[in-house]
């Protein structure tokens, strides 16, 4: 920083810095920097554990024969499960401890995940015949694969826009 710039940002007042901060972005971060590729890659990690869990949830339910609703529940709950368990791996590995690792992983998929399941559990609520298919049935996993592709392209853009802005998976990649 020049001396001149040194001056403003020095007489300007706590407002006019915050405001300044905000157009930069946080933690240097200009907004709207985040690349898609990266944002692609942030929900394709996010897709990995929110798929394990899903069709887990879905072969589990299915297998045992229980009804619509306890196994969407048992999915749901399984992808969040798998899918903060990926990153908290990562974060682990990095050395933060097991309570500061869930609250990374928090703070970086609850979003992801919230939006990734209410796109992949709606478009399998209106595919036709979906809901009453069997693991043995094609239907089954082809409106699995459909609503995966609709999760990742419904969620991605969001990514690059939180990613940009110093949150959601941005907060994982100083563990990286």
């Amino acid at each position: 920083m020049d001396m001149r710039q040194h001056e403003q940002h020095t007489q300007s007042g706590p407002h006019e810095r915050h405001e300044r901060h905000e157009r930069n972005g946080h933690d240097g971060h200009r907004v709207g920097a985040t690349s898609w590729p990266m944002a692609a890659q942030a929900t394709l990690h996010c897709l990995t554990g929110c798929a394990i869990g899903e069709v887990a949830g879905m072969a589990i339910g299915t297998a045992l024969a229980w009804h619509n609703v306890p196994t969407m529940v048992l999915a749901i709950v399984l992808a969040f499960v798998f899918g903060y368990s990926l990153t908290m791996r990562g974060v682990l590995r990095a050395g933060l401890g097991l309570r500061s690792a869930l609250r990374v992983a928090l703070a970086a998929d609850t979003v992801s995940i919230t939006i990734m399941e209410l796109a992949d559990n709606a478009t399998i609520a209106v595919f036709p015949g979906a809901m009453d298919a069997t693991l043995s049935d094609a239907l089954f996993w082809l409106s699995l694969a459909l609503s995966f592709v609709v999760a990742f392209l419904v969620t991605t853009p969001v990514n690059r826009w939180m990613i940009g802005r110093g949150k959601g998976h941005a907060v994982v990649h100083q563990y990286h």
